[in-house]
């Protein structure tokens, strides 16, 4: 089952020749979503070839590092000639703003864009097995995270048992799996819990956007399998950070090993490492023992089944 997460963007603030501002594109079994829409973020997709059906956006804040290309984006959808309804979150208190920026260059869009407000703890989106569900974060704006969840996969199956049992092979074998009781020829009477093993968690994956290190992240991404996390500034810079809203890479990589996760990319770079940012995932592993991906332009990270 395909998870997979192209960053579009990386950049803090405004671009670099490198690094386009913020944006993450998110594939799951061919669903597309977008995480926030830097400048430029429409060419982004088609130089990393992620195409662009995108069934909904989600803002994490509306900063222009943010947004910007949002417009762009949708009135490029509306010369492909999409028919199929767009929808976009964002923080509770913003929508008036973000209409204003998507009709700010004229002209009706050939297809819906629905806007919809969204705070903490709400489930934003229901996709066909996960949620899409938004978290508290730390910035200077209103703003919010979100965490794509997987729903609960069924437990393993125990062929050897269901045989032992004297279940035949075939329809039995479906039936008990998907939770439904099974009468044998001889009136046994056989239990899904017998041949079934405990439910396996789905994946999850957490965008914080833009945020100082808070508690609220450290709770959305426990045990996640992959967090995508501010990380503007190398440790030295923590004062600026605190001015500005962001997260330093080493806290980041607290916030990873306090949540426990299995993987932390790094992201809004500040162009002050335009140069090199590789202190940042030192930072970060020095205080992070799984894995850690400095995101860049490009990037594409698959996220595997647990297990």
């Amino acid at each position: 089952m395909t998870l997979r997460a192209t960053f579009l963007g990386t950049s803090g603030a405004v671009p670099t020749t490198e690094r386009n501002p913020s944006a993450v594109f998110v594939n799951r079994e061919g669903e597309s979503l977008l995480f926030d829409c830097g400048e430029g973020t429409q060419r982004q997709m088609m130089r990393y070839g992620t195409g662009f059906g995108v069934s909904a956006v989600f803002l994490t804040h509306i900063h222009g590092d943010h947004v910007f290309g949002l417009p762009g984006l949708l009135q490029t959808w509306g010369f492909q000639d999409r028919t199929d309804p767009l929808a976009v979150y964002t923080p509770r208190g913003t929508r008036s703003d973000v209409t204003t920026l998507i009709t700010a260059c004229g002209g009706d869009l050939p297809y819906p864009v629905h806007v919809t407000e969204v705070a903490a703890g709400e489930t934003a989106y229901e996709g066909a097995d996960y949620d899409v569900v938004t978290f508290a974060t730390d910035h200077r704006t209103r703003s919010v995270g979100y965490a794509l969840i997987e729903d609960q996969r069924k437990g393993r199956f125990r062929r050897e048992r269901a045989e032992e049992l004297g279940v035949p092979p075939g329809p039995a074998f479906g039936r008990l799996h998907e939770g439904e009781t099974v009468e044998l020829d001889d009136g046994t009477v056989v239990e899904p819990d017998q041949v079934v093993g405990p439910a396996r968690r789905g994946r999850r994956v957490v965008y914080t956007g833009d945020t100082g290190p808070t508690d609220s992240v450290v709770d959305a991404a426990a045990q996640a399998d992959l967090l995508v996390h501010d990380a503007t500034f190398a440790e030295s810079e923590v004062d600026r950070a605190r001015e500005t809203g962001h997260a330093t890479a080493r806290e980041a990589g607290e916030i990873a090993q306090q949540a426990g996760v299995r993987r932390l990319a790094l992201t809004h770079v500040s162009p002050r490492y335009a140069g090199d940012a590789s202190v940042l995932a030192a930072e970060a592993r020095e205080a992070f023992d799984g894995d850690v991906v400095l995101a860049r332009d490009g990037l594409e990270v698959e996220v595997p089944l647990p297990d």
